[in-house]
């Protein structure tokens, strides 16, 4: 059965994550990303260094972000939403990202680029610490769609 996710089940899948494929668009070029993120009232948290999809959402800060969640090819629900990149410069800010890059769920083996600071899994002392840009993604529009079948999917 092919099906739309209701509001709920779009929040699970984007709360119950930790990677995401990031898309922006910039002087005629797509650019689309896989990043680690946090998700919190409606916003996706990111922190990252100076690079090209950075450049790209500063010159166009509308950008797409989509998450999935596969089983296998015959059961999976998938997340698109368009929304708006915000550098998070002021102290508070940033900071209050930053402990939520820190508190999200990550598997115990995870990218340098996951981890935020050389301290990890641990919070450094001062948050300041942590270098990179630490940015934030207002949603203003979500969609879902899923798959499933029900029994073994591999008799299809």
């Amino acid at each position: 059965m092919l099906g739309l996710l209701n509001k709920y089940e779009i929040e699970e899948v984007l709360a119950n994550h930790y990677v995401g494929h990031l898309g922006c668009h910039a002087d005629g070029v797509t650019y689309v990303v896989p990043v680690s993120y946090a998700y919190h009232d409606n916003c996706v948290y990111g922190h990252t260094e100076e690079g090209k999809k950075i450049w790209m959402m500063r010159k166009n800060p509308g950008v797409c972000f989509q998450v999935e969640d596969m089983q296998d090819m015959a059961n999976w629900k998938s997340v698109i939403a368009w929304g708006k990149y915000e550098e998070l410069t002021e102290p508070e800010l940033r900071s209050q990202a930053l402990v939520k890059l820190m508190d999200r769920r990550l598997p115990y083996v995870a990218s340098r680029t996951a981890r935020l600071s050389p301290d990890w899994p641990f919070s450094p002392g001062d948050l300041n610490k942590i270098k990179g840009i630490v940015y934030r993604i207002t949603l203003e529009e979500k969609t879902g769609r899923f798959e499933k079948v029900e029994g073994p999917s591999f008799f299809l």
